[in-house]
């Protein structure tokens, strides 16, 4: 039906320019699918990126028809990637820690029917200023308590309808929404990267930066404990290797009774020790 159009809507044919033109500025051109996400997730990363991200969504045959025209290695690989709507993210730092700066950049929403709670929903002991009537029914329901003073509904005290990790039913969900109650933690995360003829998969740029940051400091001990052992001097652990000669020395002078002003005390009383020891001794074979 298509097959011979010459003319597209202006929408598109901006769409398809700006593809053509944009991938060129950037080391890094990322995908994130975006049928599940909302507007109100993607407006507060653009202002949160902005001078370091560049975005553009597209729809996938628009996307499909300019990136067939680039000239960048890896490209025919994120091309097979697209379906639906997507959201293009251009930039120069890396896929690991844009994903890693996504995932930190997530809101709280507004609840719909069918979502699953990412906190405790606390429904707070209030005014709601809502006139009596069918909202009655809805607090009742969800197994919220009112009562009615000075013509509006009052909320008697603080209620938890629904627990983290349960799911919000539509009607709760629309209660929720006329308390301007979000409860719902959403963001996004990318779906496929490619830098520099490099193409990423999900999986593989999910970063647990806490899990790492562990990891390093582990090593680094490691590494601290081993150059010790290993008498290997370095502007960190000097101090540690020179107690432990030091400890190591004490050790010896008083085990071979070479006596020194540090250790003369500890070889007296080793000395002692072991003359009690001799003595206790010499005097049960004389009893017996």
């Amino acid at each position: 039906m298509h097959e011979n159009r010459t003319t597209y809507p202006k929408r598109k044919s901006q769409m398809y320019q700006q593809l053509l033109e944009v991938p060129k500025k950037y080391k890094v051109i990322a995908i994130v699918k975006i049928n599940k996400v909302r507007a109100s997730q993607i407006l507060p990363l653009r202002k949160a990126l902005k001078g370091e991200v560049e975005f553009v969504c597209v729809k996938d045959r628009v996307a499909q028809k300019a990136l067939e025209k680039l000239n960048i290695a890896g490209i025919k690989g994120i091309s097979e990637e697209l379906t639906g709507q997507c959201l293009f993210l251009f930039t120069n730092m890396s896929p690991f820690k844009l994903n890693v700066l996504l995932s930190k950049n997530k809101i709280m929403m507004a609840a719909r029917g069918g979502d699953i709670a990412s906190v405790d929903i606390v429904v707070p002991a209030k005014n709601t200023g809502i006139a009596p009537g069918p909202m009655l029914t809805e607090f009742k329901e969800a197994g919220i308590p009112t009562k009615i003073d000075q013509g509006t509904i009052w909320i008697q005290k603080d209620t938890t309808p629904v627990k983290k990790g349960e799911t919000i039913n539509e009607k709760l969900a629309a209660l929720l929404g006329k308390l301007d109650i979000k409860p719902v933690e959403a963001g996004i995360s990318l779906y496929t990267a490619l830098e520099e003829g490099l193409k990423y998969a999900a999986e593989e740029m999910v970063v647990d930066v806490a899990k790492v940051r562990n990891a390093f400091t582990q090593f680094h001990q490691e590494a601290i404990s081993l150059s010790i052992e290993a008498a290997y001097v370095t502007a960190e652990n000097i101090n540690q290797i020179l107690s432990k000669a030091a400890q190591s020395a004490r050790s010896v002078s008083i085990e071979s009774g070479f006596m020194t002003d540090e250790t003369k005390e500890q070889i007296l009383q080793k000395a002692h020790s072991q003359a009690k020891s001799v003595s206790t001794k010499a005097k049960g074979y004389a009893a017996s």
